[in-house]
């Protein structure tokens, strides 16, 4: 029962990130275009993985452009033991939180824990952890002008995106890595 919750949680969150529930007129975001918008979802992404400390190294994933939104991800390559997924995805959420985010769901499992939010300009953020445990952030825009989309623009000393499938991780961190609990925390 609870799985079937969390499914149409996420199928409702998905539908609304075209606008089905937005409110809008027609269902669209009127003041910007796609690219615009793929902006604003990098921009989400690079802040939010800004915010997370200890540093993590991250590269592009896939990025889509549909009729009228556009989805962007980043595919964290630094390794996150199960121990300390707890922890970041308290630091997650707790920058989302203090950027205005509103939460919209979560998924405890400890195979794949994962957190929803809402942006306070309808853009939806989350973070999941895959089978393999890897963190994988996504960012999908409201519906929006249509317009052609360019790929995710290249960090400084990050590889370039070339739309492939992301590395799995294979960075050490001293914190993120370790396979005890934090002493002290307790999980989000």
């Amino acid at each position: 029962m609870k799985a079937r919750l969390g499914v149409i949680a996420i199928l409702l969150a998905l539908t609304a990130g075209c606008g089905m529930f937005d409110g809008k007129e027609g269902g669209k975001t009127e003041s910007m275009n796609m690219q615009e918008a793929a902006d604003r979802a990098d921009g989400i992404l690079y802040d939010t993985m800004g915010h997370i400390t200890p540093e993590v190294t991250w590269v592009h994933g896939i990025s889509t452009d549909l009729s009228c939104s556009v989805s962007r991800r980043v595919s964290v390559t630094t390794i996150i033991s199960a121990e300390r997924r707890g922890n970041f995805l308290g630091v997650v959420e707790r920058y989302w939180k203090s950027a205005g985010f509103t939460p919209r769901g979560s998924n405890n499992s400890k195979a794949t824990p994962a957190t929803y939010f809402m942006a306070p300009d309808d853009f939806q953020v989350r973070v999941l952890f895959s089978k393999q445990g890897q963190a994988q952030f996504e960012v999908t825009t409201p519906c929006v002008e249509k317009s052609a989309v360019a790929p995710p623009k290249q960090r400084e000393g990050a590889p370039a995106y070339d739309g492939s499938q992301p590395p799995a991780p294979s960075e050490h961190s001293d914190f993120w890595s370790a396979s005890t609990p934090v002493p002290g925390a307790s999980a989000p």
